[in-house]
């Protein structure tokens, strides 16, 4: 087979899946197109990928390695199948909320092909001409503030920014100092009304924490439906009932996009149209190459479709190889859609420790 079938597609379902995972074990696992990293953790593995590994149900075999991204060198994680000066988007950190920040490395031409597909907010740009983006996001060392940056980019208009530090805000928690925590969300709050007062704001993209901060506001609540098309949404959760407060009373008309997603896969889910679950959005990943599986916390066994479990998150591409991750949330399974591998899910929400430590999610 050759190796093209590992080139991203916007529209994989015709893809076979058990055929792609062999191909991408010989890309991550051969000397001549593996990075460093894999090369070299393959010989603490218990099994061969290149011989053990013969489709989607055996990637179960992989270890949940995610912590060793740690301390692991970026240039360590660059595929030699990709070429030398394969542009680099950026080098992205996990939040840091369950530990120090894991790193990956994010190639242009998987985050491309990504926003391709993801292709929600250029829908509303064709519809209703070039829209400028207020992005109330994570910059710096997240993947959010570039995600944003390129979707201002395709929906034809610029990005406005507000410097957010989630970190920060999660520190002032944990230090027990909720009063400066909420200071500083105001802070946020107060920069991103300068521009939605002064400034043409087509798309708002933020947290929900800081989306129902928005909404204490009389004066923001009409700028927003006067000017924004859309509402894009990531974090950890949006309660059901506070969604449905927010798309029936609170911005009526303005599509509430929502998604699920983290930097150890480098990528997110799009929101499901016209289709929830009990209120609760339901989140497609980008299949075959982000790939969700809900298990049992105590057996490690898949749950059934319907049934809460804990999230694993897996990136398949020949970008990156990202088995496995025990995510710290919990979910409903919902069945995929037609073609897609692994799961969908819905009804996510944090657990209340992870690794020892408490959850903290903040402004995030």
């Amino acid at each position: 087979m050759s190796a093209s079938i590992l080139d991203i597609r916007t529209d994989p379902s015709r893809i076979d899946a058990d055929e792609y995972v062999r191909e991408l074990m010989r890309w991550h696992f051969r000397a001549e197109t593996g990075c460093r990293f894999w090369l070299r953790r393959a010989s603490a593995l218990d099994f061969d990928p290149l011989t053990d590994v013969k489709g989607v149900a055996d990637l179960v075999k992989f270890p949940h390695l995610i912590d060793e991204f740690r301390q692991a060198a970026v240039e360590d994680l660059v595929p030699r199948g990709l070429g030398p000066g394969a542009p680099i988007a950026g080098i992205y950190e996990s939040s840091g909320t369950t530990g120090a920040p894991k790193r990956f490395v994010m190639f242009d031409e998987w985050l491309d092909a990504y926003l391709s597909w993801d292709d929600r907010l250029e829908q509303v740009a064709a519809r209703s001409g070039p829209l400028n983006m207020l992005a109330v996001v994570p910059s710096g060392p997240h993947m959010f503030g570039e995600v944003t940056t390129r979707w201002a980019r395709r929906c034809g208009g610029v990005k406005f920014t507000v410097d957010l530090d989630p970190r920060w805000v999660k520190t002032l928690i944990a230090q027990g100092r909720p009063g400066d925590a909420d200071a500083y969300a105001e802070h946020i709050v107060e920069q991103a009304a300068h521009i939605l007062r002064s400034q043409d704001v087509g798309v708002l993209a933020t947290t929900p924490a800081l989306l129902e901060r928005f909404a204490r506001y009389p004066e923001l609540v009409g700028l927003i439906n006067k000017s924004v098309r859309a509402i894009v949404w990531s974090g950890a959760q949006l309660d059901t009932d506070t969604r449905e407060l927010l798309r029936s009373e609170v911005f009526p008309g303005i599509p509430l996009m929502g998604i699920y997603g983290s930097t150890t896969i480098l990528g997110g889910t799009r929101e499901r149209p016209d289709e929830d679950f009990h209120g609760a959005p339901i989140h497609d990943p980008f299949s075959p190459y982000l790939f969700f599986r809900v298990i049992d916390p105590d057996t490690g066994q898949e749950v059934e479709f319907g049934r809460r479990g804990r999230v694993v998150m897996s990136h398949l591409s020949k970008y990156a190889l990202l088995p496995n991750n025990l995510e710290r949330d919990m979910a409903t399974r919902i069945k995929p859609p037609a073609g897609a591998i692994g799961s969908s899910v819905t009804e996510v929400g944090p657990v209340a420790s992870f690794g020892g430590a408490p959850v903290i999610e903040g402004v995030y």
